[in-house]
């Protein structure tokens, strides 16, 4: 009976990639690991204030309310779960910065030179304008939203929002608003990928525009002024992306000598 022939002393080709894509894993879960702790970290220290942002969150319409007037809680759980909701949700605003650089310590060996010239600047950007975009809902179009709500009320309705809609109606105008401000970061990226260059955005301008309101219209509160309040700043940032194009965005060379792809 012959003896069966025992693997090379390197193992095989296909041994290699299963080793390779196996470490590709493993330190996957400990970037995600790292992320989720970071988060974990930034909600434990922001949990003895929760009541105090959710009051924060809460002033555009508090201090609209008529006289006599507050908000209410209509499920048993909800003074105390929906503080901590939002310390959640903060908590992950706050970390991104963290977990997105765990997210670039994972891809970045895998990427060529001007593909992390091009990366890291965008996810930072990226950010900023989420930021932005939720500061923008906040300051401007939330008061103007609880005034045109509060002025269409009927009479003889009392208004006493229940505290766990008001914050998942502010978390989804957050939502809304830092993904609108996206648009040049957007636009940007599109340009870089080679899928556009800045005489076809040009030209597709009153495309976008007409499209930019179409989304206002869904996206923004009902009134007319919301609507305005997020169509501009959307067409301005996508001019911001065409402007940024023209300046920054050239056509990358054949070759790169910063090759460093994964294994």
């Amino acid at each position: 009976m012959g003896s069966a022939e025992s693997p090379p002393p390197g193992g095989t080709q296909g041994d290699g990639q299963e080793q390779s894509f196996i470490g590709h894993l493993i330190e996957l879960r400990a970037r995600l690991l790292k992320a989720i702790a970071s988060v974990l970290i930034v909600l434990v220290a922001l949990l003895p204030f929760a009541d105090r942002m959710y009051h924060f969150v809460a002033e555009p319409l508090l201090q609209r309310l008529p006289a006599g007037s507050h908000m209410i809680a209509i499920e048993v759980a909800s003074p105390f779960m929906t503080p901590i909701k939002l310390a959640a949700v903060v908590a992950l605003f706050l970390a991104m910065p963290a977990v997105l650089y765990q997210l670039w310590r994972f891809v970045a060996p895998g990427l060529y030179r001007h593909e992390k010239k091009m990366a890291l600047p965008l996810l930072v950007a990226s950010v900023g304008m989420f930021y932005l975009g939720c500061a923008f809902a906040y300051y401007l179009i939330l008061p103007k939203v609880f005034v045109f709500l509060l002025g269409v009320t009927p009479d003889g309705v009392a208004i006493m929002t229940d505290i766990g809609k008001y914050l998942d109606f502010v978390l989804t105008m957050f939502l809304a608003f830092g993904v609108c401000f996206e648009v040049p970061v957007v636009v940007i990226l599109l340009a870089l990928l080679g899928w556009v260059t800045a005489p076809q955005l040009a030209r597709q301008r009153p495309y976008v525009i007409l499209g930019v309101f179409v989304i206002a219209a869904i996206v923004a509160p009902p009134d007319a002024m919301s609507m305005l309040m997020l169509a501009i700043p959307m067409c301005l940032l996508y001019e911001l992306g065409v402007l940024a194009v023209r300046l920054f965005v050239h056509r990358k060379p054949a070759t790169d000598s910063g090759a460093a792809p994964l294994s």
